[in-house]
């Protein structure tokens, strides 16, 4: 498939998809970012966009008029198209803030289903204001995430630990420097028969307890130095820091945005590579139906995806070819190629595209 870009109503462009493109069931990954029910409208001025609603001046980039039950409906007609859309193993991510997002979650629990809903992810994305008001600072907005089965595209996410946890969590060293931690070598549940109740080194485990693995690799980690022996006779498994990939990825992201984006609400690009490298492979198609200023596609085409992009301001399309035209293609990442589609309700009009080159 061929990277696509399409200008029109986002409706409109997923049923072109579903029934022109016969993409149903192709999209593994699915990030949006729809306006926020704020009843605002946002502005480029001058080349600067303002990050917040109801600025008098300026272009309108786009507007963020519905609200409530009427917003809800909008974003369920196009929640229904994208489940059409996502693969069996395909997920959705979909960036909202905290006051409408409740009210999303209820509906995304009824378009995919309650048992796929996997996390409410908070996404800190300031700094601290002091605003005089009645309520605590907001900083964060929130990501709801939904796989479309019980099998999705899952490439566990790590991050570096810092020093703190180096220090809190693999408080020794060895005589090299190296830091470590120890853990227990049996695991509550005693087993009859089998490998994992023999004895080691004389003795078994202890009472109501197995070992975690079979005797011989007890033996083989002793003979290795990978088993502490406390002054008691108890012997613990030796983990080393530098042998560990990083910690798990928890559900509270600190990403803060741009200080002068480019398009109203630009997203940081590290939340969508973090996004795209644990819910999608390469060569898996990313679709991004709300694309503003096409950070998701340039995200994806970095890391060696297809991609699909839809948006109907004027503005947003030409922040994304420009976006998109930045991109260096190098011997490991082509420059993006891609078919440009205008979409109205009459017609549907194409231009192909090379890097934006002749693109509408």
């Amino acid at each position: 498939m061929k990277n696509l870009l399409i200008k029109g109503e986002n409706i409109e462009a997923l049923e072109y998809l579903l029934n022109e493109r016969h993409l149903k069931g192709k999209v593994d990954l699915v990030y949006i970012d729809p306006p926020f029910a704020t009843g605002g409208n946002f502005t480029i001025t001058d080349g600067r966009a303002s990050t917040i609603s109801n600025s008098r001046n300026g272009q309108i980039a786009y507007s963020d008029k519905l609200t409530g039950p009427d917003f809800i409906d909008f974003l369920r007609k196009r929640l229904i198209l994208l489940r059409e859309l996502l693969s069996e193993k395909g997920s959705i991510y979909l960036h909202i803030d905290y006051k409408i997002g409740h009210y999303v979650k209820v509906m995304m629990d009824e378009v995919f289903g309650i048992e796929n809903f996997r996390n409410d992810i908070t996404r800190i994305k300031s700094n601290p204001k002091n605003f005089n008001r009645i309520g605590y600072g907001n900083i964060k907005d929130m990501i709801l995430f939904y796989t479309k089965t019980s099998t999705p595209i899952w490439n566990e996410p790590r991050e570096k630990y810092t020093e703190k946890d180096l220090k809190k969590l693999f408080p020794k060293k060895d005589k090299n420097g190296r830091r470590y931690t120890t853990v227990p070598i049996h695991a509550p549940g005693e087993t009859q028969n089998g490998k994992s109740n023999q004895k080691f080194k004389g003795m078994l485990p202890p009472k109501g307890r197995h070992w975690r693995t079979d005797v011989e690799t007890l033996e083989k980690w002793d003979s290795e130095g990978l088993i502490e022996w406390s002054s008691t006779g108890n012997p613990r498994k030796i983990i080393y820091a530098d042998e560990r990939e990083g910690k798990r990825v928890q559900d509270i992201w600190e990403y803060k945005d741009p200080q002068y984006p480019d398009y109203p609400t630009e997203k940081n690009q590290n939340i969508l590579d973090l996004i795209i490298k644990t819910s999608s492979n390469e060569d898996s198609i990313v679709l991004d139906a709300f694309c503003g200023s096409g950070t998701t596609l340039k995200s994806a085409h970095l890391l060696k995806r297809k991609w699909i992009g839809i948006d109907k301001s004027d503005l947003a399309i030409k922040a994304t070819k420009e976006k998109l035209n930045s991109i260096k293609g190098d011997l490991f990442i082509q420059k993006p190629d891609y078919e440009y589609i205008e979409i109205d309700t009459l017609t549907i009009t194409t231009a192909i595209s090379n890097a934006g080159v002749g693109a509408k």
